[in-house]
């Protein structure tokens, strides 16, 4: 079980990426994102960070990220585990939880 909290940061904008419509809002896909990962996680610690792309950010490693985003057009929401992007448009489940089993992270029980 991860004993460090492991950080999944969300960047978003309040308007869905173009290439994305019909996609969740980047907000709907933070709160989707948090309540999946708590259910399949139970107890295990996480923080979950959203970040908007047309905010100025203080913190210089979230303003060089938003820039990534801009300069390479990612798809957003953009969805990284630590430092690691696990998925950008629409993310995959699959692909964040596997990311979270690299730091310790155990799935609960399936109940029949």
């Amino acid at each position: 079980m991860s004993q460090q909290p492991v950080t999944i940061t969300v960047y978003g904008a309040e308007t869905i990426c173009a290439s994305c419509v019909g996609a969740p809002s980047s907000k709907e896909t933070y709160e989707w994102l948090e309540a999946a990962i708590g259910r399949k996680f139970p107890g295990q610690t996480f923080k979950m960070d959203y970040v908007d792309l047309n905010t100025e950010h203080e913190d210089p490693k979230k303003a060089a990220f938003v820039q990534k985003v801009w300069e390479e057009d990612l798809f957003y929401p953009v969805v990284l585990v630590e430092d690691e992007i696990v998925g950008e448009g629409n993310p995959r489940l699959k692909a964040v939880y596997k990311e979270l089993e690299k730091y310790g992270f155990e799935a609960a029980p399936q109940v029949k």
